[in-house]
């Protein structure tokens, strides 16, 4: 009986042909080219860090730029041009929504509350995240004002009685910003006032006392 053993290297070539042989063949290839392609890369963290926010903020940035798809493959039924045009309207209003709320995710990840005397010797690095903080929170600013724009054209008089059911949770959204309940503007506005206070309480400081 040959007892001689069988090389390392080709069990590892014959297990790799093998389970090469098992894997079924893909036939066919996902593209991703519309609005709603790059929406459905778009997910949220139960931790969010900053690499999940910039990944998050880039899908969005790219749905809001793409073309929408055929209305038949829309998340919601679409059956008249008047459907559709609400529908898009909805939904650059919500990607420009989850791209204000994403922005101050980030911002916050860089913000300091507060000034302590204690910080001084930290003060270059912490006026460095302010930055990074304001600029994110100015970027939603912008966001926010796109987000008017498309909530106020789905306002329009002729879209009064048509709701789209299948995405109430825009329509709620739109209704919101129409009755300045959902108002990202104040709330960005006192951020960025705040933070601004945070780093002229910083560039005060004398980092070499405290």
């Amino acid at each position: 009986m040959n007892t001689a053993r069988i090389p390392a290297a080709a069990v590892r070539t014959f297990l790799a042909a093998l389970l090469l042989g098992l894997l079924p063949a893909r036939t066919d290839a996902y593209m991703v080219k519309y609005k709603e392609d790059f929406y459905r890369l778009y997910h949220v963290h139960y931790q969010q860090q900053p690499d999940d926010c910039m990944e998050n903020i880039y899908w969005l940035e790219k749905a809001a730029q793409a073309d929408f798809c055929n209305p038949l493959y829309a998340p919601a039924k679409i059956d008249t041009r008047q459907q559709w045009q609400k529908y898009r309207y909805l939904f650059q209003m919500h990607i420009n929504l989850k791209l204000i709320e994403q922005h101050l995710r980030l911002g916050r990840t860089y913000d300091k509350k507060v000034a302590r005397f204690y910080d001084a010797p930290w003060k270059d690095e912490y006026l460095r995240n302010l930055e990074k903080a304001l600029s994110c929170y100015k970027a939603g600013r912008t966001y926010w004002q796109e987000a008017q724009l498309w909530a106020e054209k789905a306002n329009a008089q002729e879209f009064d009685f048509l709701f789209l059911t299948d995405i109430q949770f825009w329509e709620d959204e739109r209704e919101r910003i129409k009755t300045g309940e959902l108002d990202y503007g104040a709330m960005l506005d006192r951020e960025i006032a705040r933070v601004e206070g945070v780093r002229d309480a910083f560039l005060a400081m004398d980092s070499k006392r405290y």
